[in-house]
């Protein structure tokens, strides 16, 4: 397989995996245009099932994944083959001119030389699409070439174990578009003395985590009520929890490494100014070894942060407080 094919593959595969809750909520999102159409009672029907699915989307972000990232193929994938000019079409064009024979009644009729002038102009019209052609093609081979050269030179790096290639990879593959949609955002770096990949995971917990229940009473008719703030809070803790565990799966199918440090940060009252600030609430040192011996389909993400190092501070009733960052200096010497 070529070096595009190659690409093309790993980005598939790493977009490939969709759960189930993600494709049910796509489907429930093509529904949505028919929605006024509904009778009142399919409409309250298709709002508690498209509520499930969201809470049912917030509680298994861990369950996706792309596989792992064959960096060695990619280093070693062949060069794009530059295009040739053939001006194929122009050469089937003009072997028309040169076979055409005048027949008796185009010579008598006089249309013999109508006919000859429209096969020349062919050949014109011929040209121009074989010129067409092959400028495209020969545009695709660029960007093709320029591509190559940047993603070998990554996995090259990758391999050479450079800190700058393992960000440019995160960020050629950006797999983390789920997320994106959902409200949460992430930042990287690399810590400069350990060389541990460091990810900040911006949650916005405050606009992703429902406020209300829906659900359907006897009758059938819709029921919204406020969510209890201990639900609301062990929900959020569950999604925070997902998201970590997710971002670390897609990074170490990525990259090569044994270990990346996730912190989750929400905002909180911070009480020594009396103001709001974004603050650590969850920070994880996830290990390869450690998170390929789960079970992600039966794992309780909040439970499973039991697994790892971490610093979390959460309680049903009050839900998380800010807690340090884990340094990654103290994993040096474990490494």
């Amino acid at each position: 397989m070529g070096w595009k094919g190659t690409i093309r593959s790993l980005q598939a595969t790493s977009r490939r995996i969709e759960r189930d809750a993600e494709k049910r909520r796509r489907e429930l999102q093509k529904q949505q245009k028919a929605y006024a159409r509904m009778a009142e009672l399919e409409q309250a029907e298709y709002e508690v099932d498209v509520w499930n699915n969201y809470i049912d989307v917030l509680q298994s972000v861990h369950k996706g994944c792309g596989d792992p990232v064959d960096w060695l193929s990619i280093a070693r994938a062949d060069a794009p083959v530059q295009p040739v000019f053939f001006g194929s079409k122009e050469a089937q064009a003009r072997q028309a001119v040169q076979n055409y024979r005048p027949g008796f009644l185009s010579r008598l009729l006089k249309i013999d030389r109508k006919k000859k002038q429209k096969l020349n102009e062919a050949v014109d019209v011929a040209k121009k699409d074989d010129q067409d052609n092959f400028d495209s093609l020969y545009q695709q081979w660029q960007q093709d070439s320029a591509d190559h050269e940047q993603q070998t030179g990554i996995a090259t790096g990758i391999l050479d174990g450079e800190p700058r290639a393992r960000i440019n990879a995160i960020e050629f593959f950006v797999p983390f578009d789920e997320l994106s949609e959902l409200g949460s955002s992430i930042h990287f770096c690399i810590d400069e003395i350990s060389g541990v990949l460091l990810v900040t995971l911006h949650v916005h917990g405050g606009h992703v985590i429902p406020t209300e229940i829906k659900s359907l009473l006897k009758s059938g008719k819709l029921s919204v009520k406020k969510m209890p703030v201990g639900k609301r809070n062990e929900l959020l803790q569950d999604y925070i929890c997902s998201c970590v565990l997710r971002v670390a799966r897609e990074l170490l199918n990525l990259l090569p490494d044994d270990m990346v440090i996730v912190t989750a940060v929400d905002e909180l009252l911070n009480t020594a100014t009396g103001y709001p600030e974004e603050l650590p609430i969850l920070s994880v040192a996830v290990t390869r070894q450690v998170l390929d011996r789960l079970n992600m389909d039966a794992i309780d993400p909040s439970d499973s942060m039991n697994n790892f190092v971490h610093n979390m501070n959460f309680k049903k009733t009050t839900g998380f407080r800010a807690v340090p960052e884990l340094n990654p200096g103290q994993f040096v010497s474990r490494s």
